[in-house]
């Protein structure tokens, strides 16, 4: 099997609270941009596309708060993280763990999709 690229993307109907929040919280612009239906900001070698589903698709892409899938994002300053994420209206609700790879805190967007903020030691 051949690729060219991945690309990580998260179904909302709350679509312009979700790019919003992702252009904030990754002080970027989509890098394309369909209103009211994709958006796809380059993270690195990441692409991550947000995409608003067809109405007829909407009990497959309810949100799921048990949702296996986090997006892991590697901070150099998890406190400063932390308040920059607070500062957006979505403070992290618990505390800052210890975990084999470092430092870490969940936290979660808009739609409750499952963020996972974490500092290497």
């Amino acid at each position: 099997m051949q690729y060219n690229s991945v690309i990580l993307t998260i179904a909302t109907f709350n679509f312009d609270n979700i790019v919003s929040f992702y252009t904030q919280l990754l002080e970027q612009e989509p890098k394309k941009l369909i209103p009211d239906v994709y958006a796809e900001f380059q993270i690195t070698s990441l692409k991550l596309g947000i995409f608003q589903p067809k109405q007829a698709n909407k009990p497959e892409f309810d949100a799921n708060a048990q949702s296996p899938l986090s997006l892991c994002l590697e901070v150099n300053h998890l406190e400063t993280a932390i308040f920059y994420l607070t500062s957006l209206g979505y403070p992290p609700p618990g505390v800052i763990s210890t975990a084999s790879h470092g430092q870490e805190i969940y936290a979660y967007d808009p739609d409750g999709n499952r963020l996972i903020l974490h500092q290497s030691h």
